[in-house]
């Protein structure tokens, strides 16, 4: 993480653990009546999403604005883009309009790659979802989560705890970063699916695979469900959803197999009765509100290490404090 952040596999220990320590401070702002930091004044964010979210676009503009920074909301329904523009041209218009960081999302796998490499932006480029690749940003709030519940303490990393993903692995982007960031961090992760659920290769990964969810519960510290995109299926990848909920889904029954510490978590947005019951759900070892509560902290953090002034060598370097407490 130099000047982008376009996948969680560029972040280093040291780069996750700085992002993870300055959410922690930046998260103290949420107490107070006024949540606003200077920071980012003068500062010209875009949000650029070519696919439509509630969670991610929502919580990077709850973040800029607590940063001070001017925000500009894109959106590729009604727009140039709708009448074929390209995304160098789009690009290239945004950077005579002054953006200071393009936080992005895009259907086609690779696109704030593209972005970031190309000459067309003198700014930083943030990776919101690109296609089936990547998400950084929502792997570093769950893995934000986990070291909350499960080895709270800057400084502290994942080592030693193992992590489940369930479900749809083959389509999501959540799941790869997750596997980089948290293998990184030292945890263990195993992936729970059916064989058509699984992307090729996925043997060469940093990581276990199981197709039997009941046989890792007991040794699970924490458990991710993923939806199943059917927006992004374009074949029959399991006989039905009752079969599917049935062998993948969680419920009470399956909970009650956790260890008492573990948690349960889902990026989002859930379909209950599908991955999910709603009694899993609402239980309090569920954390899905906490995660869109610490993607603020998180996104927060990101935008202040990459646009604050501060690089990421110079804030290891400092005193720890004096990452959040300069620009209060």
């Amino acid at each position: 993480m130099k000047r982008h952040l376009v996948s969680a596999a560029d972040l280093s220990r040291d780069d996750a653990l700085l992002i993870l320590d300055t959410a922690e401070e930046l998260a103290q702002l949420s107490g107070r009546a006024v949540k606003k930091l200077p920071t980012l004044r003068g500062r010209t964010v875009v949000n650029l999403f070519f696919e439509d979210s509630t969670r991610t676009k929502t919580s990077f503009e709850v973040a800029e604005k607590r940063l001070s920074a001017d925000v500009i909301n894109f959106s590729a329904k009604g727009s140039s883009v709708s009448k074929g523009e390209s995304l160098k041209d789009t690009a290239l218009t945004l950077q005579a309009m002054g953006a200071d960081a393009v936080v992005i999302r895009h259907h086609a796998s690779g696109a704030p790659a593209r972005l970031a490499r190309s000459d067309w932006l003198h700014g930083s480029v943030i990776n919101a979802g690109d296609g089936t690749h990547e998400h950084p940003t929502q792997a570093l709030l769950d893995a934000f989560t986990m070291r909350r519940h499960l080895n709270a303490g800057l400084g502290k990393d994942l080592a030693g705890r193992r992590v489940t993903i369930v479900g749809d692995v083959l389509h999501s982007r959540v799941a790869r970063s997750n596997v980089h960031l948290l293998t990184t961090l030292g945890a263990q992760v195993t992936f729970v699916a059916p064989p058509t659920l699984l992307p090729i290769g996925i043997q060469n990964w940093p990581c276990e695979i199981s197709y039997d969810l009941d046989s890792v519960l007991p040794k699970t510290d924490a458990l991710m469900m993923l939806r199943v995109q059917r927006e992004r299926m374009n074949a029959a990848f399991f006989p039905t959803e009752r079969e599917y909920s049935r062998r993948y889904g969680m419920n009470g029954i399956r909970m009650a197999q956790l260890p008492e510490h573990a948690i349960v978590m889902h990026p989002g947005p859930m379909v209950r009765g599908m991955e999910i019951t709603a009694e899993v759900a609402d239980s309090p070892r569920c954390t899905v509100v906490e995660q869109v509560a610490n993607g603020v902290s998180v996104r927060m953090a990101v935008l202040y290490l990459l646009l604050g002034g501060v690089t990421l060598a110079d804030a290891a370097a400092a005193p720890r404090t004096d990452s959040v407490e300069t620009a209060q």
